[in-house]
């Protein structure tokens, strides 16, 4: 039985400051049931990495700390960049690679991508692999192409052990931030071909351990109608895991 994992994802969101308040305010709203039904992870902006781990050790909050993205060297002259192990050493758990603003934004290939990918695991964290098509992509009938395509891209060459291990999170990208949703049965189709597509690279066993996520516009009030599906095992949530009441709703959707 694969546990959901819900990852809130802050993007370019929350001084250090804020960051801190909304993981505290986040723990107060959260019980051990949720934590034992649940797994939670919160992805702040660089700055307050630090801030946030010596909260969550401090008072032994079982919230996973993650980064929202890194490069793929352990160490250079790369001005500017975050190395895997400077994460590792945080105590971060979880880092999100290839998300759609990453590719579309920053040029980001699915050569990059996979490097990202080989250096998480390097590092000994786990890697949320974001996958996800365009509008145009979609009414194209290209979601299954494109999608797919960059999970077999961004997988190629890790171990199936590791690959069991890992999370994979399909945002299509006409959904994030437009309030715009797919539907439970859309999201479930789309994310069924790719635990298939996964147990034909690496195994039917590997296909049924890897977590599977939703991303796009998840709101507390279509989490539950989307995590009915036999394939999807949490969410990658955006603008709604900035707010601790509503990113506890979410978690919480079994309460609701």
């Amino acid at each position: 039985m694969r546990k959901p994992l819900m990852s809130g994802n802050w993007k370019m969101h929350h001084t250090h400051l804020e960051a801190i308040a909304t993981v505290q305010k986040l723990s107060y709203l959260l019980f051990q049931e949720d934590y034992e039904a649940v797994d939670v992870s919160v992805h702040p902006a660089f700055t307050a990495l630090r801030s946030i781990q010596t909260l969550l050790d401090a008072d032994g909050i079982p919230i996973a700390l993650g980064a929202q993205n890194c490069h793929w060297e352990p160490a250079g002259a790369y001005t500017g960049e975050i190395a895997p192990p400077m994460l590792a050493k945080l105590d971060v758990a979880y880092v999100i690679v290839g998300h759609s603003e990453r590719r579309q934004l920053f040029g980001e290939t699915d050569e990059t991508v996979n490097k990202k990918v080989k250096a998480v695991l390097a590092a000994g964290m786990t890697p949320i692999l974001a996958v996800g098509e365009t509008l145009d992509e979609r009414r194209d009938n290209f979601t299954e192409q494109k999608c797919l395509g960059q999970v077999e891209a961004g997988l190629a060459g890790v171990a199936a052990e590791q690959v069991s291990g890992l999370v994979v999170a399909y945002e299509p990208i006409w959904a994030i931030g437009t309030g715009q949703v797919a539907t439970p049965d859309d999201a479930q189709s789309v994310i069924g071909c790719i635990r298939g597509e996964i147990s034909r690279l690496y195994g039917e066993s590997t296909g049924d351990a890897v977590r599977l996520q939703y991303g796009g516009s998840v709101k507390p009030a279509n989490i539950a109608d989307l995590m009915t599906q036999p394939d999807i095992d949490g969410a990658l949530v955006g603008g709604a895991s900035l707010d601790a009441d509503e990113f506890s709703r979410i978690i919480r959707y079994k309460a609701s």
